[in-house]
């Protein structure tokens, strides 16, 4: 048999004869049991093809990985969707780059593994928790939790909880909501995984019996990392913490997948693929840190690219005193001798062309390599009383003063002070000084 469904020779795999520690469901065994229905369907057409051309049967693993890839990342868009309506597109696209360039949850999600197949459903939970749609996301954590995995319990109830506490569902109508899907998972389990291991068993209350009340996981491997460092180790970078401080609606979403990580980090026996489920939310966490950390970039970079006022003042006087256009209404002036002003024009370019800049132009925004050779020429000269300027040959002040005895202001330019949001694009204002 090459692959797919064939009832008449069920017994013929090696499950009876190489059991494993612990049974699993066979509800989720892609190549036998149509419960993943989704992946053999997908998956089917080109198996397929490869039994026509007697292709190796590890060609159809590929299908079948990529099968269950396709439909892990379908669940995982989903719940990208959800982020886009709640946290807006700037914060998705950091989503979707974090989770591009990470490799353990890329690689995980073609694996044909309980905690993968569980990892689809948990997706699900997510983007239905996003959207508000609460007792669905308890559903799929239950179908989840008693299907799968039996650890998704230790993220079920925190959630649940949290929902509880904020008052987003009812216990009453949660219990009605949820006992019914445990009947019915339970039942689809123990039916399915009876006839497959030809005895009557629930799977993962096995599973839970065995790693939790036996405590015997920790015969296939123990890492001795304490429970509080190993819980953070997973937890990511300081930008995962950093998203749930800089904005309050990422708090209750982080709060009750780190508290599955702790508890599940009590386990002596520990995987990264145990936990594999926690990376959406704290991928999520960090996607708003970037996106917060990128807006207020972008805010001083501009803030610092408009606070070097009287550079622009000498540069907007570089093109007066060179192109005599209209000039701008740009706390920086620039003054000019009130006898040039008088004869309609400026300082023919033929002559030397003073510019006296003061200590406080100095200071902001004005170096040596704003100048330009002849006819400018620049003094810097210090502790020049304002009734003085008159009687020295400058052509132009660039003073923080606006009035200044024998010179007439010919602009003003305005330095950055604070930030005003505004409700168009962009959504905030650069405010000078005055």
């Amino acid at each position: 048999m090459y692959g797919g469904l064939n009832v008449y020779v069920l017994y013929q795999y090696d499950h009876l004869e190489f059991p494993g520690v612990v049974p699993r469901t066979f509800i989720g065994k892609l190549h036998i049991f149509p419960g993943a229905l989704l992946v053999s369907v997908l998956a089917s057409p080109i198996i397929l093809v490869m039994s026509f051309l007697h292709l190796p049967k590890t060609h159809g693993l590929i299908a079948v990985r990529l099968a269950l890839g396709c439909i892990t990342l379908s669940t995982l868009r989903f719940f990208r969707a959800q982020v886009r309506y709640k946290f807006g597109s700037q914060v998705e696209a950091f989503f979707v780059i974090l989770t591009a360039f990470q490799f353990h949850l890329l690689f995980y999600c073609t694996r044909p593994l309980p905690n993968i197949l569980a990892l689809g459903i948990v997706n699900l939970a997510y983007g239905f928790w996003l959207k508000g749609d609460f007792y669905a996301a308890l559903n799929c954590l239950i179908f989840s939790a008693v299907v799968f995995r039996c650890d998704m319990v230790l993220l079920l109830c925190p959630l649940g909880l949290v929902l509880l506490l904020t008052k987003s569902i009812s216990l009453w109508k949660a219990l009605k909501c949820c006992i019914g899907m445990v009947l019915l998972s339970v039942g689809l389990t123990v039916l399915v995984d009876s006839i497959m291991w030809k005895k009557l068993v629930w799977p993962e209350f096995e599973v839970l019996w065995f790693n939790s009340v036996l405590n015997r996981s920790s015969e296939w491997g123990v890492f001795y990392v304490s429970a509080e460092k190993f819980a953070l180790r997973h937890l990511g970078s300081d930008q995962r913490k950093l998203g749930a401080l800089l904005d309050r609606r990422v708090l209750p979403f982080v709060i009750p997948v780190f508290t599955f990580v702790l508890l599940y980090s009590k386990l002596p026996h520990k995987e990264l693929r145990f936990i594999i489920s926690s990376v959406p939310i704290f991928n999520l966490s960090a996607a708003v840190a970037a996106s917060r950390i990128l807006g207020c970039t972008a805010v001083t970079f501009m803030a610092s690219y408009e606070n070097y006022p009287s550079g622009y003042a000498l540069k907007y006087l570089h093109q007066i005193g060179e192109f005599s256009f209209p000039l701008p209404k740009l706390n920086e002036y620039c003054c000019h001798t009130s006898k040039d002003i008088a004869r309609g024009h400026l300082a023919s370019n033929t002559e030397e062309q003073w510019v006296h800049i003061d200590p406080y132009s100095a200071m902001n925004g004005i170096s040596r390599f704003c100048e330009n050779d002849f006819p400018w020429r620049y003094s810097k000269e210090e502790s020049i009383p304002l009734k003085e300027y008159q009687n020295r040959n400058f052509t132009y002040l660039i003073n923080e003063h606006l009035l200044v005895e024998g010179y007439k202001c010919l602009f003003s330019m305005d330095g950055f002070s604070r930030v005003r949001p505004q409700l168009r694009f962009p959504p905030f204002l650069l405010v000078g000084t005055q």
